[in-house]
């Protein structure tokens, strides 16, 4: 009888050291403001031979004891394994996101809130534990109004305005830059003003899309849903109109057609309107171009300001457009410093023939992402489409010409017009089908792993060195990385040198558990490079851009491993 005694009191404790601290809260201490939406993180350790599975019914984060405080939805992470159910299985070490949304009801000041956290453990026969709940307190400190100081803010307003100027000099903005520096040349015989309101006109173009962008922002972000930098480039709709506008301004550069509203030639030439609506465009151009990069201080900026009030996220976006206009407002302010360009002549029409196959490859980078984001065989719809597209070009440009008559300018353009939509109805109705995981094997040789947050959380848990790359396909900055740095066969084989196990997470399409750690790392998009050091708690966080010297520094940090000369 004692014995059985004994054995029932040993089992009931090596349960309860099963269960003692398996989760954890890894942010204690939560700011919110009234109207907006804060995350934090529960953590969950699995025992050995054991494993969780999705059944929101069982595995959960409540939150309570906060009136004015309202639950978001939980973000469950994505698992290599998956039951016969389709339901994602943990193993080892695994993330939770919760969410929290602060009414405007809610009064600044310092609250306990209770969090719940269910789960229920698995052994590999198939027998389950019985479901478990741990509760934690989580101080959450309520911010009245702004509940940043002046100070910090102008300083990230200085950072965006400083990221702005840096978008420039970015491959991704290159080609409307470049065609607004033709017009400039052309224009440099003009009256002063002139130039000056080509400039004004280029900068309120700007500005006004800048504006545009920061209110979808806010009222995206009001309405709960995640949101970063680039995200339209997650929509590909979004990706398949500007590819569209990209080709037919390609077309246009090779003299296909030239857009002018039928027999309005004489009235645009008398006017000078069109070039100052020109110049408006490639504002809107250039910022719509812009945003799938990251440029470096632009990446703090944007961080600090999707974390904030309507108003700042305002002010920040305005000061990156501010920015990114600053070269031509200063062309504008001191038209003398265009002697510095060369003259007007027979260049300027092969320079705009190069434009044009420059934004024929911007189109081409377009349709990899329609291709990442929809499959193969729906990419085969757009390439169809893109023939109607020149259909509807030939159409346009051939016919729609002062030595035709006005009738049959309007007839020709709206006939173009039918092309275009017919087209678009019959070609762009996308079937689904199963995509494949752009981050697994991204380079030549198959060192990149899928990103998975339980893997790179067993890793760094045995000790070993691990680094992420986030990244997406419509992300100039992350391509020019990974080309000129990542993949590169000197840095791949550090990399081999130091054991790092290698992830790249693929944003190209929304994914929660990556937006969640953009956040956590203060980073409104991709790029962003994690080096997971053995012995360090924090991991090495690389800028936007990046360089050789750069990771094999910070590569050198690694301590040898064991039976490492």
């Amino acid at each position: 009888m004692f014995k059985k005694v004994s054995y029932i009191v040993l089992l009931l404790l090596l349960t309860f050291s099963l269960f003692a601290q398996v989760v954890s809260i890894e942010q204690q201490n939560l700011e919110i403001q009234p109207g907006e939406t804060a995350q934090f993180s529960v953590t969950i350790q699995i025992p050995d031979d054991q494993h969780c599975t999705k059944q929101e019914d069982y595995l959960f984060v409540e939150v309570t004891g906060v009136p004015g405080l309202e639950e978001g939805q939980t973000i469950y992470p994505t698992s290599e394994h998956q039951d016969e159910l389709g339901n994602d299985v943990y193993y080892g070490k695994f993330t939770l996101v919760k969410e929290l949304v602060a009414t405007n009801s809610l009064k600044s000041g310092t609250y306990e809130a209770e969090v719940i956290v269910g789960y229920q453990f698995c052994n590999e026969e198939g027998t389950c534990l019985m479901p478990e709940e741990e509760e934690f307190n989580l101080s959450i400190n309520v911010l009245a109004g702004t509940g940043i100081d002046l100070m910090t803010i102008v300083k990230y307003i200085l950072l965006a305005f400083i990221g702005g100027i840096i978008l420039n000099v970015m491959p991704c903005v290159l080609p409307v830059l470049s065609i607004k520096a033709l017009s400039i040349v052309k224009q440099s015989h003009q009256d002063k003003k002139d130039i000056l309101k080509h400039s004004l006109a280029y900068t309120f173009g700007i500005l006004l899309s800048f504006l545009i962008l920061s209110s979808i922002v806010i009222i995206i972000k009001l309405s709960g849903e995640l949101v970063g930098w680039g995200f339209q480039f997650q929509n590909p709709t979004f990706v398949i109109v500007l590819y569209s506008v990209m080709f037919v301004f390609a077309l246009s550069m090779f003299d296909v057609l030239i857009f002018q509203a039928p027999g309005m030639n004489a009235a645009y030439q008398a006017s000078g309107k069109s070039g100052f609506s020109g110049s408006f465009l490639s504002g809107i151009f250039a910022v719509i171009l812009a945003t799938p990069c990251t440029a470096p201080f632009l990446g703090a900026a944007l961080g600090f300001a999707f974390s904030q009030p309507p108003l700042i996220i305002l002010f920040i976006f305005l000061s990156i457009g501010l920015g990114l206009a600053l070269p031509f407002l200063m062309i504008g302010f001191f038209p003398n410093s265009i002697k510095i360009l060369p003259k007007p002549g027979n260049w300027m029409n092969i320079f705009k023939e190069a434009m044009g196959f420059l934004l024929l490859a911007t189109a081409v980078w377009l349709l990899n992402v329609v291709y990442t984001q929809l499959g193969g065989s729906n990419l085969i719809r757009v390439l169809f489409f893109t023939v109607v597209l020149a259909l509807a070009s030939w159409l346009y440009g051939t016919f729609v010409k002062p030595q035709y008559s006005k009738a049959k300018q309007w007839i020709m353009t709206i006939i173009a017009v039918l092309v275009v939509i017919f087209g678009a109805y019959f070609l762009l109705q996308f079937k689904d089908v199963q995509l494949e995981n752009t981050s697994q094997s991204a380079d030549d040789h198959g060192l990149w792993k899928a990103f998975s947050e339980e893997a790179v959380y067993a890793l760094i848990e045995d000790g070993k060195p691990v680094f992420v790359d986030f990244s997406a396909e419509w992300c100039m900055t992350c391509k020019t990385n990974e080309t000129t740095v990542l993949w590169t066969n000197e840095i791949e084989n550090a990399f081999k040198e130091k054991h790092v196990t290698l992830f790249r997470g693929d944003y190209t399409r929304k994914d929660p558990i990556i937006h969640a750690w953009l956040k956590n790392y203060n980073k409104a998009g991709v790029p962003l490079y994690l080096l997971f050091i053995p012995g360090q708690k924090d991991p090495v966080v690389f800028p936007e851009l990046i360089t050789k010297g750069m990771v094999l520094d910070k590569l050198a940090l690694i301590p040898d491993a064991e039976g490492d000369n």
